[in-house]
């Protein structure tokens, strides 16, 4: 047996050592030892927590046994580097390293583009970011206490509610500054995650993708601000490139032409019948080519309704596809009568 493995063996047993401690067992230096360890930890055998004469070694199997399952970093919103920001978080947080390749790729796009969103758009002179490890997942938050994405939402694009706020921004493509910021951030990061929160001043939308569902909610104002809740499986199979290729009009196009859009969340409980109704959806659509509405439990629509998308709109904007999905036998009737009226 070779000392890698006879290490993993003393490790099952103790399930945490200290180099030296390694180092005394198997009666050699101290030096040799984290010479040996630093292998082990480039090559995922061990995984180290802590620095200096406190790091202890443990095997990956126990990690949430016998380490710390979270970290948390307090950051004043001057001059903050992304980058830096979670290399710093997943240096003090050794079960990264031990997930798939795929989902470090999306923890690390998804935290990179909330943490920007905080920095840039928050006016928050202060943010709070944690990860965390609980049974099976992967978690980080982005809090800050500033102006709240919702109710900045609606003043840059001049809407009623913290409803439409959200709305809008299941949309794609929508941004407080569009010179600097192309809206894409909130968009894809809610669809790389297992489940989603994004919360402000009592308000809260939900995109979980297990079931897949998406809910908006509103509750008592826990704090002033932001705050964003990522959570994903630690085996997911969910890859950054599969998700931004589903939202690509034509196969490698690179490009964000294609959006989809729950029809059911734009009434919320009302009958789906006016051309006001159709054109609160059909806002801001007009820069993509691709546009999928998806009418699951939705059990009817008003000819108004279905004209103002299925004729008036394509008539504006003829090169725009539409595809109506999970229509039931009543919306498709409508939806067909508009489309080929005679």
């Amino acid at each position: 047996m070779d000392i890698k493995q006879k290490i993993k063996e003393f490790l099952k047993t103790k399930k945490r050592a200290s180099s030296t401690e390694i180092a005394k067992h198997f009666n050699f230096t101290r030096q040799y030892a984290s010479q040996i360890l630093r292998s082990m930890i480039n090559a995922g055998e061990v995984v180290k927590f802590g620095s200096t004469r406190s790091a202890f070694y443990t095997l990956p199997e126990f990690i949430d046994e016998v380490g710390s399952s979270a970290v948390r970093r307090h950051l004043k919103n001057s001059d903050i580097k992304e980058h830096e920001v979670f290399d710093s978080l997943v240096s003090a947080f050794p079960v990264f390293r031990t997930v798939p390749e795929n989902v470090q790729s999306v923890v690390h796009y998804a935290f990179s583009e909330m943490l920007n969103n905080a920095i840039e758009h928050s006016r928050s002179k202060n943010i709070e970011v944690e990860m965390e490890s609980d049974g099976g997942i992967i978690r980080f938050a982005v809090i800050d206490f500033g102006i709240g994405v919702f109710r900045n939402v609606i003043t840059q694009r001049h809407l009623k509610s913290e409803l439409e706020a959200m709305q809008d921004l299941l949309k794609g493509k929508v941004t407080t500054d569009p010179k600097a910021h192309t809206g894409e951030g909130i968009f894809f990061t809610s669809k790389a995650a297992d489940r989603f929160v994004l919360e402000s001043f009592g308000y809260r939308m939900i995109v979980d993708n297990t079931i897949p569902d998406i809910f908006f909610q509103e509750g008592k104002q826990i704090h002033r601000g932001t705050r964003v809740v990522f959570t994903i499986a630690r085996a997911s199979d969910r890859h950054l490139n599969k998700i931004f290729e589903k939202y690509q009009s034509k196969p490698g196009s690179y490009a964000f032409d294609k959006t989809e859009i729950q029809v059911r969340l734009f009434t919320m409980g009302t009958v789906y019948v006016s051309r006001s109704q159709a054109s609160r959806i059909l806002i801001g659509l007009e820069k993509f080519k691709k546009i999928i509405l998806d009418f699951d439990r939705v059990p009817n629509i008003g000819q108004a309704f279905a004209d103002e998308i299925f004729r008036v709109f394509q008539i504006r904007y003829p090169k725009i596809h539409i595809e109506a999905v999970n229509m039931n036998e009543t919306v498709r009737f409508i939806v067909e009568r508009v489309e080929k009226p005679n």
